[in-house]
């Protein structure tokens, strides 16, 4: 199989996870769709230097969640101001109101928090260890368990608060 073939299907079967961090880290659908691609051109400069020391999915999380931060870091010495007005879900399956409803307070509070902060709590929703998210993120396996612990603690009391 050729390179590009081989670079297509990883992308196609993990599309999911550059979805997740665009949805995260931008507000609207055009910024969304220029993230995505920005993150899949990220994902290719690199894969050449990819050698299989870490799971795949564990390497494109770090070079999303790079490219996001970056990215963000980029817009915010140019002046540009991100809102949190709008959350872009894209549903895969029906949930009960009060659920969805409850996914978007949970979403609206997470999209407030720092980039890191954003991307550790993704990475804690999409069901990974901390040891895993220690990779993605290069923090220590116990600095990641106490700043999820903060995290936590900072959502809860903003959602109780409304």
């Amino acid at each position: 199989m050729s390179k590009e073939l081989e670079f297509t299907r990883i992308i196609r079967e993990h599309e999911g996870v550059i979805f997740k961090i665009t949805t995260i880290y931008t507000n609207n659908h055009d910024d969304q769709k220029d993230l995505y691609q920005e993150i899949v051109y990220q994902l290719w400069k690199s894969y050449a230097n990819f050698r299989g020391e870490a799971k795949i999915s564990t390497w494109m999380y770090r070079v999303a969640l790079n490219t996001a931060i970056t990215r963000l870091k980029k817009e915010k010495r140019r002046g540009i101001q991100i809102g949190i007005d709008k959350i872009i879900m894209q549903q895969t399956q029906q949930y009960d109101t009060e659920f969805e409803e409850r996914l978007k307070v949970l979403y609206t509070h997470i999209h407030g928090l720092n980039e890191l902060e954003k991307g550790v709590m993704l990475l804690l929703l999409e069901g990974k260890k901390y040891e895993e998210i220690a990779e993605i993120t290069g923090l220590s396996p116990s600095n990641v368990g106490t700043r999820i612990s903060r995290i936590k603690q900072k959502l809860k009391s903003q959602i109780v608060k409304k």
